[in-house]
C-alpha cells in the first residue's frame, strides 16, 4: 500500500484537470502540462480533488501508485508556482552568459560551450549563478543535471558548478616537507 497514493491531491482555484482516456492535461495561471498514464490506476477527479485507486494489486502496479500520485501532484503545483534550480560558477575566468536561445559557458576549455534551451524553461544569469525556472520538474531538473555535467565541483579549489546549497566536501592538498 502506498502512503503518498492514498492521499487525496487537492486542485487549487483557477486550475483546471481533464482526464481523456489515458491522457491527463492540467491547466493552470503559468501554463498547460499532459501527461499519459497507463490505465493500471484509476484516477479519479472529483470536483476539487484528484484521487488514485490501483485497479489490480501487484507489485509493479502498487509502485506506480505513489509514483503516479507525485507525478500529478508536480503537474498541479507547476502550474500555479514554476519550480525553480539555481546554479553557482566557481572558478577564476569562468563566466556564463544567455545570448539569444542558447546559454553560452566560459569554464575553462579551449572553446566556449553553448547549451540550447528548451522550450518552456526561462534562465537568467546574474553574475555567475543561473536560475533555471519553469513549469515542468523534470525538464528544470534534467537541465541544470546537464550544465552541472558539464563541469563538475572539484574537491580541492571547489572549482566547477554546483547546486545552491550543495555543499562539497574539500580536500587537503599536498603538504610541504
Amino acid at each position: 500500500m502506498s502512503r503518498i497514493g492514498k492521499q487525496t491531491i487537492v486542485i487549487p482555484e483557477k486550475t483546471e484537470v481533464t482526464k481523456n482516456s489515458r491522457v491527463l492535461t492540467v491547466k493552470g495561471p503559468l501554463g498547460t502540462i499532459s501527461r499519459e498514464f497507463k490505465s493500471d490506476i484509476d484516477i479519479h477527479i472529483e470536483g476539487d480533488a484528484i484521487n488514485l485507486k490501483p485497479v489490480v494489486s501487484s507489485k509493479t502496479v502498487n509502485a506506480l501508485w505513489g509514483t503516479y500520485a507525485s507525478h500529478i501532484k508536480n503537474m498541479v503545483d507547476g502550474v500555479n508556482r514554476p519550480f525553480e534550480k539555481r546554479l553557482i560558477v566557481e572558478g577564476v575566468g569562468f563566466r556564463v552568459e544567455v545570448s539569444d536561445n542558447a546559454l553560452v559557458l566560459s569554464l575553462g576549455f579551449s572553446h566556449k560551450v553553448h547549451v540550447v534551451i528548451p522550450a518552456g524553461i526561462k534562465v537568467s544569469v546574474e553574475k555567475n549563478i543561473i536560475a533555471i525556472s519553469g513549469i515542468n520538474k523534470e525538464t528544470v531538473g534534467k537541465f541544470a543535471a546537464d550544465i552541472r555535467k558539464l563541469k563538475r565541483p572539484e574537491p580541492y579549489k571547489g572549482k566547477g558548478i554546483r547546486y545552491d546549497g550543495e555543499v562539497i566536501r574539500r580536500k587537503q592538498g599536498k603538504k610541504a616537507a
